[in-house]
């Protein structure tokens, strides 16, 4: 009963959430936050369905750079670091450690072309400019960023007439802007560390 319990809240956690199909890179913001909540109340159902989430992504590392900024190692963060997290917290309940390890053994659905990444290096204070990256009109353009350290990231998307289109400037290690240009162009990324140390973070864009 308890297993199967646990089954049914996993499925009402992603269920609405993926019923309208988001995007690979929505998923992979989705997946962080969910994380995020589980490791912040100690609970392993809320990351055990951050990591199923997750597993359907295929990354691809991308050669984009930040304007004379400095790359980072490693790669986001993994649907196997998020089930070690799980299994850590759930240690003595059987049932959820069943799930944990079913979840370890499902065969992999990734998207056939996943969101592209990059890994930069920032510090306390920094930022990360990114070169004009063009996106085609009337398509729904998305940028996100991700720390696994508990730092605060700023994203800001500019036109090519240095106008700010969208930012998300809560205080998070996640930061995700979406936007649908009117007209195909160039946009500048910029990624700021708002502190309070220095930390590696992901960027992903569709």
């Amino acid at each position: 009963m308890r297993r199967f319990l646990l089954a049914a809240c996993l499925m009402g956690l992603t269920g609405p959430a993926l019923a309208e199909t988001p995007s690979p890179v929505k998923i992979a913001e989705l997946s962080a936050r969910l994380f995020a909540m589980g490791v912040a109340a100690g609970d392993p159902v809320l990351i055990l369905s951050a990591a199923r989430m997750r597993k359907g992504l295929a990354p691809v590392a991308g050669d984009r750079a930040a304007v004379d900024g400095v790359a980072g190692e490693g790669a986001p963060l993994s649907w196997e670091e998020m089930l070690a997290s799980a299994e850590g917290l759930a240690e003595g309940d059987e049932a959820l450690l069943g799930l944990i390890e079913d979840a370890r053994a499902e065969g992999t659905k990734g998207v056939a072309s996943g969101p592209v990444y990059n890994i930069g290096q920032l510090g306390n204070g920094k930022g990360d400019t990114y070169p004009p990256i063009e996106f085609r009109g009337g398509e729904y353009a998305e940028v996100y960023v991700e720390a696994k350290a508990a730092v605060n990231l700023n994203l800001g998307v500019y036109d090519d007439k240095g106008r700010l289109v969208c930012s998300d400037t809560d205080i998070s290690h996640i930061a995700y802007c979406g936007w649908t240009p009117a007209t195909a162009g160039t946009f500048t990324l910029k990624v700021d560390n708002k502190g309070p140390a220095a930390a590696a973070y992901a960027l992903m864009t569709n």
